[in-house]
């Protein structure tokens, strides 16, 4: 049986609790939640993306270990892998939850592919033209944007392009236009986003980080590395992995890497928000939902908002 609703959206920051109110609600709905991190993808890098699968209980989950560590996986990717797994939770009756905190990946499944929109720079390309793949990848992390994490970086070819998009992010403000939809549950739909006050996000920011490192992050890095997952790769994943690798390689004493992952993930959280309100600006309606609230009265709230469009 086909659901009659369409899809639901739930977003937030790092730490911000939108797994757990992802869950709620598609318990209450009869969903299936469909990943949008750039970095659960992978199996393997659990601790360090905050991956919990029992958190699901019997909810069905899309798009987690989907990938051996260290492969490639690009926003184009998940794009269809998008597709593929929305068109599954509609056969199946359910109503599909997307749920996750990279702005891209949710730009992706809701309006397409904007970077497509970034136009050629002809004298960029031909400077770059005559530099070999490490030196273009050099390059690339040198100018790092938004656009970086997610950037698809396997050939020549598709480096150029990558630091053509993040120098012209870096240079323009760059607004997307919103990309007719082919498919009716994503041509109007409904977004459930979770905000909290700094101070508060910080602090769970922190207090997260360190159960994080008591739960053994260090050892999953290492594993991760004794299993052949380039260090390179690990430190382009950024955040715990970049920090991690950097401290068992020497670079970092562990109350340096703890201080600047910290740092680094504070950093990360306000970017995430800042890239919520550009989806707002680029016509996406977030309903915000206050994080402070106990989870209950969360589900209620967002409960609320979904019964105006039943």
């Amino acid at each position: 049986m086909k659901n009659d609703m369409r899809l639901l959206t739930v977003l937030g920051p790092t730490a911000s609790g939108k797994t757990r109110l992802a869950v709620a609600l598609a318990n209450k709905i009869n969903g299936a939640v469909i990943s949008a991190d750039s970095r659960q993808v992978f199996r393997g890098m659990d601790i360090g993306t905050g991956k919990d699968l029992d958190e699901y209980g019997s909810v069905p989950n899309y798009l987690i270990d989907i990938k051996e560590a260290g492969e490639e996986y690009h926003v184009a990717a998940f794009r269809e892998d998008f597709l593929c797994a929305l068109d599954q939770v509609n056969a199946s009756g359910k109503v599909p939850v997307l749920c996750g905190g990279t702005g891209l990946y949710i730009q992706a499944a809701l309006q397409g592919l904007p970077y497509a929109q970034v136009p050629i720079d002809p004298e960029l390309r031909r400077s770059l033209e005559t530099k070999d793949k490490d030196e273009l990848l050099s390059e690339f992390r040198e100018q790092p944007s938004e656009y970086s994490p997610l950037a698809d970086t396997s050939t020549r070819k598709r480096l150029i392009r990558a630091i053509e998009i993040s120098r012209y992010l870096r240079q323009n403000e760059f607004q997307a236009v919103k990309s007719p939809a082919s498919d009716p549950f994503l041509s109007d739909p409904l977004i459930i986003g979770i905000r909290l006050p700094v101070e508060i996000r910080r602090a769970r920011i922190t207090e997260r980080l360190h159960q994080r490192l008591g739960a053994g992050l260090l050892d999953e890095v290492r594993s991760l590395l004794a299993r052949g997952v380039p260090a390179e790769k690990l430190l382009f994943y950024g955040l715990e992995y970049k920090f991690a690798v950097q401290h068992l390689q020497g670079e970092l004493s562990y109350p340096e890497m703890v201080n600047r992952l910290n740092t680094a993930i504070h950093q990360f959280a306000k970017r995430q928000m800042t890239f919520f309100r550009k989806l707002e600006k680029d016509g996406l309606a977030i309903n915000w939902i206050d994080g402070t609230l106990p989870v209950e009265q969360q589900v209620e709230a967002g409960m609320a908002i979904i019964q105006t469009i039943r």
